[in-house]
């Protein structure tokens, strides 16, 4: 753990910010940790943003050839790889329900005018990239908790020195690219007060609200990471990365030397002008003229060519971009002789490692998830018993693959009786909110049993007089 020379400011080896639990934040203090993070933490945030849009380093290599050709190819394999691994974990939506079908209701209500879906898509997208998002609640207009993420290069959480390092404020702040990071201004929340700052002046914030007070009882902001070393998933393959743009650029230079190889004629006399010189413009038609190199010797024409390298060269390529995803752990989708082994088994292999990734992402998604809606709940819900029920939720990720339908409809029909009917329907992908379905599976069934009996009230006498007999049989 890292000291950052703000008094008691620290910063851990993951680059999570740590303060004292228990104490309030001086206004130099809060500036500490900006500080840091403007300093030294956006840099590389801002790297992985330009090298997922394709802004690569070789963009900046100066030119120091004489021949003009200096091509700089970007041969971006950084994007196609990060929309591969985030539409394979987040491309379904996952399944989120709640045990209580009226919680269950309010929640799906809240989810989908939230559009909390596409906004998880958003979260794990910038968690690839940036190896982390923050996700902070606030309340609109409405009186009812809303959602947005941010960038970590404006926002970040503080954690206390505990054990647990749990949030202890959340702090977002503004600042134009053109000033000092001591220009900052926004918004320090604790649990249980909102704090506004503008350069070094800290007072309540009464804009939020009119008391300064957090209606939520706890930090309203959580962490979504990738992994628990906050890495991007494409972090560690960068110069990969740049080698194959170099790779890729010298292949595009040699393929103009050849275009532009000078030509050479040996012992052949061109024709001349009155000074006796030849009528032929070497220079723009790049021309080496010897006439008279050897009178022993027949004419010769060619061109001036170096070794070529193209062999070397498309290995170099290969074996990079076969690294890039072997260092990523994340499989080459689009590669041809992906689907040629249609087995099942087969292709579960490939995706291993790629799964594993996903499921260790999962599982901190599910536990920033929980403590998101335990925030949530406290706004959304009146009673204390209902905003408890943020326990009791189910998170099912379903991975972004073609899948046999039939086979996942048997498998669902198999786990009858071992697992509860909520789980059972959550193995289904299309089936996007277990509760409702299970509520109008019932539906249908009293529906069927009210029409039987309609139908059997409605029998001639005749069909029923056989019944009418024997009871008067038995009279």
């Amino acid at each position: 753990m890292k000291t950052i020379d703000f008094g008691n400011d620290r910063v851990t080896h993951n680059n999570r910010f740590i303060y004292p639990v228990g104490q309030r934040m001086s206004i130099n203090e809060i500036f500490g940790f900006i500080s840091y993070n403007e300093n030294t933490l956006k840099s590389q945030y801002r790297k992985n943003m330009e090298y997922y849009l394709g802004k690569h380093s070789i963009l900046d290599d100066p030119n120091n050839k004489t021949d003009n050709i200096n091509n700089k190819l970007i041969d971006n394999k950084i994007k196609p790889l990060e929309d591969s691994y985030n539409g394979f974990f987040a491309g379904i939506p996952p399944v989120i329900s709640a045990e209580d079908k009226n919680i269950n209701k309010i929640l799906q209500d809240w989810n989908n005018e939230n559009s909390f879906q596409d906004e998880l898509n958003e979260i794990s997208k910038q968690a690839d990239i940036f190896g982390r998002s923050v996700v902070f609640i606030y309340q609109g207009e409405d009186k009812l908790p809303h959602l947005t993420h941010s960038s970590p290069e404006r926002a970040f959480i503080i954690y206390d020195d505990t054990v647990a390092h749990n949030p202890l404020a959340f702090v977002r702040y503004e600042l134009d690219d053109t000033k000092n990071w001591t220009d900052a201004k926004g918004q320090v929340q604790y649990a249980d007060k909102f704090y506004i700052f503008e350069g070094m002046n800290l007072a309540e914030d009464h804009i939020t609200n009119s008391e300064g007070v957090n209606p939520y009882g706890l930090v309203p902001a959580v962490e979504f990471y990738e992994n628990e070393e906050r890495q991007s998933v494409f972090e560690q393959i960068i110069t990969l990365q740049d080698e194959l743009d170099h790779v890729m650029s010298q292949k595009a230079n040699q393929i103009a030397y050849f275009d532009n190889a000078y030509m050479f004629m040996f012992n052949i006399t061109l024709d001349e002008d009155d000074d006796g010189n030849p009528k032929f413009d070497f220079k723009n038609n790049r021309l080496i003229y010897a006439p008279t190199v050897d009178p022993n010797s027949d004419p010769k024409v060619g061109f001036i060519q170096k070794p070529d390298a193209d062999g070397m060269q498309e290995n170099m390529i290969d074996h990079l971009q076969k690294s890039i995803y072997e260092n990523t752990e994340i499989a080459n989708l689009r590669d041809e002789n992906f689907a040629n082994n249609a087995s099942g088994v087969a292709m579960q292999y490939k995706l291993l490692s790629m799964q594993n990734k996903a499921d260790s992402k999962e599982r901190k998604f599910t536990k920033a998830l929980k403590q998101m809606y335990k925030i949530v709940f406290q706004t959304l819900f009146d009673n204390d018993s209902q905003r408890e029920q943020w326990s009791t939720l189910k998170f099912h990720f379903t991975r972004n693959l073609p899948d046999d339908i039939s086979s996942m409809i048997s498998a669902a029909k198999n786990a009858e009786g071992m697992v509860s009917q909520q789980t059972q329907l959550s193995l289904l992908p299309f089936v996007k909110d277990p509760q409702a379905e299970i509520e109008q599976i019932n539906k249908e069934k009293q529906e069927n049993i009210k029409n039987a009996q309609q139908a059997v009230g409605s029998l001639p006498d005749y069909l029923n007089s056989g019944e009418d007999d024997d009871k008067s049989e038995t009279e």
